[in-house]
């Protein structure tokens, strides 16, 4: 009974031969093993390799984006071309980088700067303002008659409220009526300068209090009072524009003002309030001017709208609205400074000094546009 069952000879398997086997087994399993190990450490070099070249192509592509997005931007090409003229200007001229000619520089450009901030808003809104030279000359000569029954606060501030006034005529007339900008303000404009020499008795307004003087004159830390007021009226404008909901609401307007309707934007009201602080600006803008000469002249503020316009559409706004900041205004107000200034300094007759002025405009506006044209 156990020889049947017993296993036979050949049925026994050799314990020295299944320990070859194992062994060779388990020697086949480990240098798998180590293979797939190395397999596995290549390719996670390779991946490792892959991952550093594509954070370093990633870093490179968002550095080119940064600088292409800098070098893009209106600002930093008309701050470009604003640092171009002051060096040409500074070789032809050794005067021009004194201390005493940039402060002049400054302080020629506070009249032209306020007013181009109103100019901005309105512009931005796709809208044009030829009345703020009739507006400074007006609200100048109420000034000027206010300063005599009234004391200077009170008299600056019934100008500037009687410009946001003329403002907010022009600005019901053109939103909620809908008639064109130009044709308004160009109406304006002639109400404007006619009631200036009706108020003044078309003559200069000279016997102003010593005082006044003061706003213009006064130095805080060595800078006269009224560029530290326009330094001030550029940082709320610009604050205002870049992170108020009013100041996407005027780009909107520009940008598509049916679009911004159709988004519940108040299309009506922020199309009228560029208008009036078009207005106040500009009798803030006549103030000063005043206050330097100490005098007030009906005709003052002839052609400002000129420059203003000028210098706004210097700076990159489109006169199509929707396009344009705070910031390439006050570049474009500098570079027109600049411009007169080295002129003077030059010794260029004032004859030619317009026709300077017009030329270095148009290539500027036109070399910007061909820029853009190649970026976009």
């Amino acid at each position: 009974m156990n020889s049947k069952y017993s296993p036979s000879s050949k049925d026994r398997a050799d314990p020295k031969n299944e320990a070859t086997v194992h062994g060779s087994d388990r020697t086949g399993l480990a240098s798998s093993s180590a293979k797939a190990t190395e397999d596995k450490s290549e390719a996670a070099l390779h991946n490792a390799d892959r991952s550093d070249l594509t954070s370093e192509a990633r870093s490179a592509n968002g550095k080119r984006s940064v600088t292409g997005e800098l070098v893009g931007r209106l600002e930093v090409r008309m701050l470009g071309l604003a640092l171009l003229l002051a060096v040409v200007l500074t070789f032809l001229s050794p005067h021009f980088l004194t201390s005493n000619n940039l402060l002049n520089v400054l302080d020629q450009s506070v009249v032209v700067g306020i007013v181009a901030i109103g100019m901005t808003f309105v512009i931005l809104i796709g809208g044009i303002d030829l009345s703020v030279g009739s507006v400074a000359g007006c609200t100048g000569v109420l000034l000027g008659r206010g300063v005599e029954h009234l004391p200077i606060p009170f008299a600056i501030i019934l100008a500037i409220l009687a410009g946001c006034g003329i403002g907010l005529f022009s600005g019901i007339l053109i939103a909620r009526f809908g008639l064109p900008a130009f044709v308004v303000t160009l109406g304006v404009m002639a109400i404007g300068r006619s009631l200036a020499y009706i108020f003044s008795g078309a003559s200069a307004i000279a016997d102003l209090p010593d005082s006044f003087g003061n706003i213009v004159y006064t130095n805080v830390f060595g800078i006269p009072a009224h560029v530290i007021t326009l330094l001030i009226l550029y940082t709320l404008a610009w604050g205002y524009l870049n992170y108020t909901k009013g100041g996407r609401t005027i780009y909107a307007i520009g940008s598509n003002r049916e679009a911004a309707r159709t988004a519940g934007l108040n299309v009506l009201t922020f199309s009228i309030i560029p208008y009036i602080i078009s207005g106040g600006l500009s009798a803030v803008a006549i103030t000063f001017a005043s206050a330097q000469v100490m005098s007030i002249d009906p005709v003052a503020g002839t052609g400002l709208e000129l420059d203003a316009i000028a210098a706004v559409v210097i700076g990159g706004a489109s006169l199509y609205g929707g396009r344009g900041s705070i910031i390439g205004t006050l570049i474009g107000v500098l570079i027109m400074v600049m411009i007169r200034n080295g002129l003077n300094l030059l010794n260029v007759s004032p004859f030619w000094q317009g026709s300077a002025i017009g030329a270095v405009i148009i290539t500027a506006v036109l070399i910007e546009r061909l820029l853009s044209s190649r970026t976009s």
